[in-house]
């Protein structure tokens, strides 16, 4: 089944790509996704090696790392969002 993966700010930067699609057996945790998107290449085991710098959505929700991800979610993962004056 496939997953959209949509990448922000300097994890899109790391990665080299805005988004993909990728097959997945799902349901699959997002933690556990993540960890099978880092051997698709150097830039993304970098991106995703540090979960405590991002955060995720799972089809414009936030989600947690133990979510599951089911086939045809989008998943968007970003650094944590700051705000200021």
């Amino acid at each position: 089944m496939t997953v959209r993966l949509l990448y922000f700010a300097w994890v899109r930067e790391q990665v080299g790509l805005g988004e993909e699609v990728v097959d997945a057996e799902t349901p699959v945790p997002l933690g556990a996704l993540l960890g099978q998107l880092q051997t698709l290449s150097p830039g993304h085991k970098q991106a995703l090696a540090d979960r405590t710098r991002l955060r995720a959505a799972i089809n414009q929700n936030f989600a947690g790392w133990d979510t599951p991800v089911n086939a045809g979610d989008e998943v968007a993962i970003f650094p944590p969002v700051t705000g200021g004056n």
